[in-house]
């Protein structure tokens, strides 16, 4: 039972970051194209914050990736490598180790 709630724990911090990656990178597309001023300091100060977040993470995928040009696909792989840790957990959970 302990671990099947360790498990539902991780699996929430699991979702926590995926929406933060999400969050930055929709405001990353919203300041490029735009429809949301970057001199505005409040959306300035939120991407910050959010890269501030997610530098540590992204950082070494960006790194291991090959170059892709200007398409970042670093955001994807963390999202797809969270939600494999995710089932990985989850199977491990159902199966009492």
């Amino acid at each position: 039972m302990l671990l099947y709630t360790l498990v539902q724990m991780l699996d929430y911090l699991i979702s926590v970051v995926s929406t933060i990656v999400i969050v930055q990178f929709v405001l990353g597309l919203l300041m490029a194209f735009n429809v949301v001023s970057p001199r505005n300091e409040v959306v300035l100060t939120i991407y910050r914050a959010l890269n501030a977040l997610l530098e540590p993470v992204l950082g070494p995928i960006r790194r291991a990736m090959p170059q892709t040009g200007a398409v970042d696909f670093s955001p994807l792989v963390l999202i797809v490598g969270l939600q494999l840790l995710s089932l990985l957990l989850r199977g491990l959970a159902m199966s009492g180790y």
